[in-house]
C-alpha cells in the first residue's frame, strides 16, 4: 500500500504542480521541489491547502485539465461564501463510481437490493454518488432525490426498496412522517440505512434503529476530495475505512497544523492520490477524527477514521469554553421523552454570550404537568453544564415546533454574526 501511495502521490504532486499556477506558487513560497520527494513523511513538508484556496481559484482555477477533458462539474452551496468548484474527467467518474460500489458493498449492499437515493442531485455530490456506485454495484436505483416526503414513503413501500440512503436527520423525518400517516414498516422490504453529509452522534444513530426498521451505516466524503466514497462503516461499525489506495490521510492539531500521531482527535487532512480533474494536496477538511491502523474485525487492512461528529468550523466559543453541537446532541438523546429535533441559538445580550438550547418533547411528554417539564428541563440543564462548563438554558417544545429539513440540518443559529459582534 505505501509503495502505492507514494508512487502515486510523486505523480500527483507533479502534476498539480504543473497545471495549477495557484499550487505552483504556494510550492514556491514554502521552498518546496516536488522532485524532491522521495517518501511518504516528506508529504508533511508539503502546505496545506484550504477552502478558501478553492474559493480564490472560482471558478476553474483549481481544475488540472482542459476543459475539453472535463465531462462533470460539481460545486458547493456556496451559501457561507464563494462556491468551490470541481471537476471530473472521465476516469474520475469511473474511479468514484467504483469508489462508491466499495462503500456500498462494505455497508451491506448487494446486486439483489432496491436502494432509494434521497440525497439532492445536481451540483451537490451526494445523489450522483452514490447513484452511479449503486449501478456499478448492479443494485437497482430509484433516484428520488430530496423533498416530497409522503411520495418517499410510498415509493419505498410500492417498490420494495430495501435501502434508504440520505442524511440522518432526513431519515428523522421520514420515521415522523410515517408515524403520522400509519405506514407500518413491518410490511415494507427496508433493512439498511446508509447515511452521510452532516455528523451524527452515535445517540443519533440509536434514535434511527429505533424509528426505522434498519441498520444504520455511515459514510464519509467531501465533494473538494471526490464527493461521498472517501470512508465507510463495515458491519463491525468500529470506525470508517478509508479508501487509502485514493486518498492519502493525515490528523492535525488545529492550531499547529503538526501531523499528530494515530488515536488523537485532530483536523482530518486528505491528498487525493489519482484525482485527475480536480487534485488537492493536505486539504484541510475541517472535520474532528481520529485515524485507527489496527485490524478490523471485518479483516479489512485499510486505515480507519472515527466518525465525525462535529467539526473544526461547528465549534461555538461560548464565554472562552469551547463547545460542539456533538455534545449537546449526545446529552439530549440521553433522555426519555426528548425528540432528536433541536437547535442550539448563541447571542449576546449586555456584552455577555448566552446559550439557549431548544428542543422538542415527546408528545406524551408535553402533556403532562407542568412540573414534570420543570423536572425534566432543570435536569437536562444540569448535564449539559456538567458536560460542557456553561450554564445553557434550556427550552422545551412541542412537538413539530422547530423546521423540519429534507437536506443538512440546521443546528445551530449564531445571532452573535448576524449583529457583527463576533
Amino acid at each position: 500500500m505505501e509503495k502505492i501511495q507514494l508512487n502515486r502521490l510523486k505523480k500527483v504532486l507533479i502534476r498539480a504542480y504543473h497545471s495549477l499556477p495557484y499550487y505552483r506558487k504556494k510550492l514556491e513560497d514554502a521552498g518546496v521541489n516536488v522532485y524532491d520527494i522521495r517518501s511518504l513523511e516528506d508529504l508533511q513538508s508539503l502546505p496545506f491547502t484550504t477552502k478558501d484556496d478553492l474559493r480564490r481559484a472560482y471558478p476553474f482555477g483549481a481544475i488540472a485539465e482542459p476543459m475539453r477533458n472535463i465531462v462533470r462539474i460539481h460545486s458547493s452551496s456556496g451559501t457561507t461564501g464563494t462556491a468551490t468548484v470541481v471537476g471530473y474527467t472521465r476516469k474520475d467518474v469511473d474511479t468514484w463510481a467504483e469508489l462508491m460500489a466499495r462503500t456500498l458493498c462494505g455497508c451491506g449492499v448487494t446486486a439483489e437490493d432496491v436502494i432509494q437515493v434521497a440525497f439532492g442531485y445536481g451540483l451537490f455530490t451526494g445523489g450522483l454518488g452514490v447513484h452511479y456506485g449503486a449501478e456499478k454495484l448492479g443494485a437497482t436505483v430509484v433516484p428520488m432525490s430530496t423533498g416530497n416526503t409522503l411520495r418517499q414513503i410510498q415509493i419505498m413501500r410500492d417498490f420494495g426498496v430495501s435501502v434508504l440512503c440520505c442524511t440522518p436527520s432526513y431519515a428523522l423525518y421520514l420515521a415522523e412522517v410515517a408515524r403520522e400517516n400509519g405506514v407500518e414498516w413491518g410490511k415494507t422490504k427496508l433493512r439498511l440505512g446508509i447515511f452521510g453529509a452532516e455528523p451524527w452522534s452515535e445517540e443519533m444513530r440509536v434514535e434511527i434503529e429505533r424509528k426505522l426498521p434498519i441498520r444504520a451505516c455511515d459514510i464519509y466524503g467531501l465533494s473538494e476530495v471526490i464527493g461521498p466514497g472517501v470512508a465507510f462503516e463495515c458491519e463491525a461499525r468500529c470506525g470508517l475505512h478509508i479508501s487509502e489506495d485514493h486518498f492519502l490521510p493525515e490528523v492535525i492539531d488545529p492550531q499547529t497544523g503538526k501531523v499528530l500521531p494515530p488515536g488523537e482527535v485532530g483536523e482530518l487532512v486528505f491528498t487525493t492520490l489519482t484525482k485527475e480533474g480536480t487534485p488537492v494536496i493536505r486539504y484541510r477538511t475541517g472535520d474532528l477524527s481520529a485515524l485507527m491502523y489496527e485490524p478490523c474485525a471485518c479483516g479489512r487492512t485499510l486505515v480507519r477514521m472515527k466518525r465525525v461528529a462535529s467539526r473544526t468550523d461547528d465549534m461555538l466559543i461560548v464565554r472562552g469554553v469551547n463547545v460542539y453541537p456533538s455534545q449537546i446532541e449526545s446529552v439530549l438523546l440521553s433522555f426519555d421523552g426528548v425528540e432528536p429535533h433541536y437547535q442550539i441559538v448563541v447571542k449576546r445580550e449586555n456584552y455577555l454570550d448566552l446559550l439557549e438550547v431548544q428542543v422538542e418533547v415527546a408528545p406524551q411528554f408535553f402533556s403532562d404537568e407542568v412540573k414534570v417539564l420543570e423536572r425534566l428541563k432543570k435536569q437536562i440543564e444540569e448535564r449539559l453544564k456538567a458536560e460542557l462548563n456553561v450554564h445553557c438554558e434550556v427550552k422545551l417544545l412541542e412537538p413539530k415546533s422547530l423546521a423540519r429539513s429534507e437536506g443538512k440540518a440546521r443546528r445551530v443559529v449564531d445571532l452573535r454574526k448576524k449583529e457583527g459582534m463576533v
